[in-house]
């Protein structure tokens, strides 16, 4: 009998529920798409030098989108599961 009820007690549970998972889904589209957005505009020649670089989409864009991406991420640990229902 009390091996029962210690089964019982020790029910598995998530930490984290399906609102948070989905947060931290799209915080991690985020950080991936401002990483592809920063790849590329190297030149082929490493004699030549390609402006390209320093355009707006690297120097600002990119790390803009990450950083919204790691923002997402806190947002999905910190809301609330459960959505403010009581037990």
């Amino acid at each position: 009998m009390g091996e029962k009820k210690r089964k019982e007690a020790a029910k598995h549970t998530f930490i984290f529920g399906k609102r948070n998972y989905k947060w931290m889904f799209i915080g991690l589209g985020c950080i991936a798409l401002g990483f592809i957005l920063m790849a590329g505009g190297g030149s082929d020649d490493p004699n030549v030098f390609n402006p390209e670089i320093f355009n707006f989409r690297r120097i600002r864009l990119a790390p803009t989108i990450v950083l919204i991406g790691f923002a997402l991420q806190v947002y999905a640990i910190l809301i609330d599961p459960e959505g403010g229902k009581k037990k």
